[in-house]
């Protein structure tokens, strides 16, 4: 499903938020705002590709890190850096928003 993002899991979390700035989007097949948030992920993804991991961690077949972050509502977006939430967005998330955020993040790495 996913061409540019990372296919986040319980398993690989830790390891792709870890360091440096990282973008998780979580969703899920049965939500329809989410289907409108994918592709802009997508695109986010090829265009910070190198600079920032863009992932997606589908809630429904990993529910442990969404249990964790308490996240009630889907689609949720989280920034982070150096594994510590830094921005969290609920909803549909404007695709200049995101951008802003994570350039901002990668320049005070």
């Amino acid at each position: 499903m996913s061409e540019n993002a990372v296919n986040v899991t319980d398993e690989n979390f830790a390891d792709l938020t870890g360091q440096g700035v990282a973008l998780v989007d979580f969703w899920a097949e049965r939500c329809p705002p989410c289907h409108v948030q994918g592709p802009i992920v997508e695109k986010l993804a090829g265009e910070f590709s190198g600079r920032a991991v863009i992932g997606k961690l589908d809630v429904d077949s990993n529910p442990r890190v969404p249990t964790e972050f308490g996240l009630m509502y889907i689609p949720t977006l989280i920034v982070f850096k150096g594994g510590k939430e830094v921005e969290r967005f609920t909803g549909l998330t404007p695709e200049d928003t995101l951008r802003e955020i994570l350039e901002g993040n990668l320049t005070l790495v």
